[in-house]
């Protein structure tokens, strides 16, 4: 029997299975906006289907102008030529629109890529709902080309494609906006993604990219998990031995537990290498190293456990192994613990449900806005699948699209991710430019204008013309916005810490707050109108003096005379003392009547509560015996 032969037999079982299951399938097409500016005649809104290779923009946009190949080269199915570059009469980008048929949509993509375009638009030719574009799934030279695209794919309907194609046909520009803004729900400030993968290593270039995505990625989903920024989950697609093949080899080479959870032979061959129940098995363990590392606070040990055992492991080298497994846990020290492994994992050979891979089976099911998971590697983001080529960067960028706009971590903002639209003319917002402060926070989508909080500062105001520093500490921000001045050493300010927000001129001056100035007392008699006083003013206040010798009484506005004669010092202390006299009597007049009020408040609220002495004489055994209590 051939290679090819064994191939099918060893999974034509499960194809079976498989089909049943797919006949019931919900798969989602995931979208973006395709939004036309110009011409007027075909301004609008329409929805693009995502392709599912290449690099999708989440969280972006491309603005580009739409052009057309023309009738022989509609399809892109053939290179363009080496000295073929698209470009549009603007400088604006160019979004190629080719027609659908002929050959691969990556194809298409590919030869468009090559030859200048920044996008590709693909017209579909019947009218239908929109659909996924996929790579091709056979492994040959001719689809290498397939890891090096990396500008983004959409398919659109034939009746947006016919508009496009005749428009382009015209001589005015057809300029169009692509926007994955919305293709990514970005509710709030943590991201949940999972990884539909598999442990096999002997499945060709699907099996190679989950690899070498997990190597290249580790780094970016530690930092996010370690940091609470990003939940991640792995798993492992399985399926189930039907009853009528329980026992067969078909069914011992590649199921555990009975014939519950199978996985495809590696390499289709049930008599030689490694079976699909070694591979069950795997996957089984590296679920629960997952849970194990998790239980420990730790679930970013996963990464380090996968990526150690696909070096270390592999089934090339013939070591995919329970005990090269082993080697791999015990190398991660006191991170991951044995038991609780191999306590999850439980018996492969009972005749029983296991508990993990049930609910992975269970998970596979399509939920909310998530479809079903039947292909490996699926990568699902905030519930939503993810369309794009499995890279770090490309799903570093969805990720960073899912977090709810100002709450992304740094990773996200770096210049390897994003522009920072802060930097040219400070994105149209709010800046004080003698503190720089400034009310534009850039963001992965763009940036927002928001009145910031400075060393525990708060700034209010719409962020885009004003904003105005409120609360505690305020005036230590460019003083609250409010004037202050210095003049020979002595500074005045209009900010008063005692005060949340506004701006009051202090004494000696006038003003709104934002400025102000000197009021001159003596010119408008406003101090040291006195008799025998002479006014100079000065900046912030006044000098008065008397003559005479006579000293100036400041809050009296009045002059006295320095030697008063004993019988002056007399009257002046006989007339302060009663002054004092008055005051003290005026408060102890004033604590005796507050007393008989309390009192009688309080005799009036005892009354309705316990007989007082002046009431009947029936109740003087009461009064006899609560005297008696307080004796």
């Amino acid at each position: 029997m051939a290679v090819h032969e064994r191939r099918l037999a060893a999974v034509a079982w499960l194809v079976v299975t498989t089909m049943a299951s797919l006949a019931s399938a919900r798969f989602i097409v995931e979208k973006n906006n395709v939004k036309v500016l110009s011409p007027a005649s075909l301004r609008g809104h329409h929805r693009a289907a995502i392709a599912n290779y290449g690099v999708p923009d989440y969280g972006g946009t491309l603005t580009g102008v739409v052009l057309y190949p023309g009738a022989e080269q509609a399809t892109g199915c053939k290179p363009f030529g080496d000295d073929t570059k698209f470009r549009s009469p603007s400088g604006r980008p160019v979004v190629l629109l080719v027609d659908r048929g002929g050959c691969y949509f990556a194809l298409k993509t590919w030869h468009a890529q090559q030859a200048g375009a920044a996008a590709v638009l693909v017209a579909d030719t019947v009218d239908e709902p929109l659909l996924t574009m996929d790579s091709p799934e056979d492994e040959s030279p001719d689809t290498a080309f397939l890891a090096n695209i990396t500008v983004p794919s959409a398919l659109v309907t034939k009746q947006f494609g016919d508009a496009l194609r005749v428009a382009a046909a015209a001589a005015e520009e057809v300029v169009v906006r692509l926007d994955w803004r919305e293709s990514m729900p970005h509710p709030d400030e943590r991201v949940e993604y999972e990884l539909w993968t598999n442990s096999n290593d002997e499945c060709g270039a699907r099996c190679d990219e989950q690899a070498a995505f997990v190597r290249a990625f580790r780094g970016h989903a530690q930092l996010l998990e370690k940091a609470g920024a990003a939940r991640f989950t792995p798993h492992y697609i399985t399926w189930f031995c039907p009853d009528a093949f329980l026992g067969t080899p078909q069914c011992e080479a590649q199921c555990i537990n009975r014939g519950r959870y199978c996985v495809p032979d590696p390499d289709g061959d049930l008599g030689a290498g490694y079976g699909g129940r070694d591979v069950v098995v795997e996957n089984l363990r590296q679920l629960c190293v997952h849970r194990a590392a998790n239980d420990s606070g730790r679930p970013w040990v996963w990464w380090d456990y996968v990526t150690d055992y696909h070096l270390r492991c592999s089934m090339k080298d013939n070591k995919y192994s329970t005990a090269c497994a082993d080697d791999v846990v015990r190398s991660l020290g006191a991170r991951l613990s044995m038991d609780a492994i191999n306590k999850c994992m439980g018996d492969p050979e009972a005749d029983a449900d296991n508990d993990v891979l049930q609910t992975e089976q269970i998970d596979q099911v399509g939920h909310g806005t998530r479809g079903d998971v039947t292909i490996l590697p699926t990568l699902v983001i905030n519930n939503v699948q993810y369309r794009g080529k499995l890279e770090s960067t490309a799903v570093l960028k969805a990720i960073c699209a899912g977090f709810k706009e100002s709450t992304e971590p740094h990773v996200c903002l770096t210049p390897d991710m994003e522009t920072d639209e802060c930097l040219d003319n400070n994105g149209g917002c709010w800046r004080d430019d003698k503190t720089n402060v400034t009310a534009c926070k850039d963001t992965y989508r763009g940036r927002i204008c928001q009145c910031p909080v400075v060393d525990g500062v708060q700034y209010v105001g719409d962020g885009y013309t004003d904003c105005k520093a409120v609360g505690p500490g305020r005036c230590a921000m460019d003083n609250g916005g409010c004037w202050k001045e210095t003049r020979q050493g002595q500074t005045f300010s209009a900010c008063s810490d005692s005060e949340l927000n506004g701006c009051k001129c202090p004494a000696g001056f006038k003003g709104d707050g934002f400025q102000c100035q000197d009021v001159d007392e003596c010119s408008e008699k406003l101090a040291c109108s006195c008799p025998h006083c002479s006014c100079k003013n000065k900046w912030g206040g006044f000098d008065c003096k008397c003559s005479g010798g006579q000293i100036y009484i400041k809050a009296e506005d009045t002059c006295i005379a320095k030697n008063t004669s004993a019988f002056g010092w007399l009257v002046t202390g006989l007339v302060l003392t009663c002054l004092s006299g008055a005051g003290i009597a005026g408060y102890v007049f004033y604590k005796y009547r507050l007393r008989r009020y309390m009192d009688s408040e309080i005799m009036a609220i005892m009354a309705q509560y316990m007989p007082l002495d002046t009431q009947h004489n029936e109740n003087q055994p009461l009064r006899t015996e609560a005297a008696q209590l307080q004796a």
